[in-house]
């Protein structure tokens, strides 16, 4: 498997009509997309070229002395993460995992705004941030242990600035909201981000963190990864403007980016940043990216959407992009890309290994932390428990004896 391959992982129309949305609706969605290209901040264009003119001027400062180094070093992380959600998934189709959201064509969105923060930033994620994950630096194989039902996360949060993922969708938002009041009320020039998609922008609680963050000037930035498809749902579904616009409305700025370009996802996000940390309050960067892949492990995206539009969003795979860009500017060689090969299929040896060597968690461990100081409930309920754990050895042991004595 190479590291840039998404072909691989596509997941393709079987024969027949499908229930739901028809293929002459799916092809009609993906040709009026195509007619309506949406204008973005955009420093790299799908063949790998920088883009320079006036209107990206504000935004391409925050890059502008970026080197080879750290554009190699942006490409290693792309890679890897790649590589990361690619091992995850095939570990949940062998029943390794119970659920795995992947982020597959989402790269540059994450590793340009995770490159952007300082350690002192603090992180509110969702439950698809594995590229942000990596740029805290937290262990891969930390991700997967809630995701294999041994525990609640795997991580301790300020071990590393990012949060443990929320799944309960855009509640993590007022999280963030709320610790970035607190920032400005400690007098630090630390700022927050908080993670969410394009389905999410349409919950309540969203809403609500847009008001409170402008109201109190909280040096938060909200970073929407609209990857086009809620589930089922097209943003077009969800909204008459462009996602990036609803911060008008609450009296802070809004900008789109373009979230297969990791340099703009880079430059816009530093630039939203130090907004936050000058006292100038919230923004909403809208990444305007695709989910190349499926919502969940347990979702089948070829009932709702057409190839022709995930196809489309291949041309413009943003690990590709900026390879051609090193190549083009001469900023590397094949030597770089070998060794990078070499380790992305370590790193998937190493993640398949640690999870399969992960141990079953503790049957007691769901009663405690239940209450502060202990409850008899609880102790009822562990009693109770323990009780009927025990009855499966006291019927094994039974078994086992009337086995013995048939001999």
């Amino acid at each position: 498997m190479t590291v840039e391959s998404t072909a691989a992982r596509k997941p393709r129309r079987s024969a027949g009509s499908k229930a739901g949305t028809t293929g002459t609706e799916r092809t009609t969605r993906t040709t009026a997309r195509k007619a309506a290209e949406p204008e973005l901040v955009q420093l790299l264009t799908p063949e790998g070229k920088r883009v320079k003119n006036a209107k990206n001027a504000e935004y391409a400062k925050y890059v502008a002395g970026i080197t080879p180094e750290e554009l190699r070093g942006l490409y290693r992380d792309m890679v890897l993460t790649r590589r990361f959600d690619a091992e995850a998934t095939a570990l949940q189709r062998q029943g390794e995992l119970g659920l795995w959201a992947s982020l597959l064509g989402q790269e540059a969105a994450q590793i340009g705004s995770g490159r952007a923060l300082r350690d002192d930033d603090y992180v509110f994620p969702t439950y698809r941030e594995h590229g942000v994950a990596w740029c805290r630096g937290v262990d891969p194989t930390n991700l997967l242990g809630m995701f294999r039902g041994v525990n609640n996360g795997g991580w301790d949060p300020n071990g590393n600035n990012f949060h443990l993922y929320t799944i309960v969708i855009g509640s993590q938002t007022l999280h963030a909201t709320g610790y970035a009041m607190g920032v400005a009320k400690d007098g630090a020039d630390s700022a927050v981000i908080a993670y969410f998609g394009d389905g999410a922008s349409s919950q309540g609680d969203v809403a609500e963190s847009f008001t409170f963050s402008a109201v109190y000037n909280a040096p938060v930035v909200f970073f929407c990864q609209n990857n086009q498809w809620a589930i089922s749902e097209p943003t077009e579904k969800q909204t008459r403007v462009p996602l990036y616009q609803r911060a008008q409305g609450y009296g802070f700025p809004g900008v789109r980016v373009d979230g297969n370009d990791v340099l703009a996802c880079l430059a816009v996000t530093r630039w939203a940043l130090d907004r936050a940390r000058d006292g100038e309050g919230p923004t909403l960067v809208e990444a305007y990216t695709y989910r190349m892949g499926a919502h969940t492990t347990s979702d089948d995206p070829t009932k709702y959407r057409a190839d022709e539009e995930r196809e489309a969003w291949e041309a413009k795979d943003p690990i590709l992009r900026l390879r051609r860009h090193l190549e083009a500017s001469n900023h590397t060689d094949e030597g770089f890309f070998a060794e990078l090969e070499a380790e992305s299929e370590a790193l998937g040896r190493r993640v398949r290994e640690a999870v399969r060597a992960m141990p079953d968690p503790d049957r007691f461990a769901i009663f405690e932390h239940v209450y502060a100081d202990g409850h008899a409930l609880v102790d009822e309920e562990r009693a109770q428990f323990a009780a009927y754990q025990a009855s499966f050895a006291t019927e094994a042991e039974s078994g086992f004896a009337a086995g013995s004595g048939d001999n």
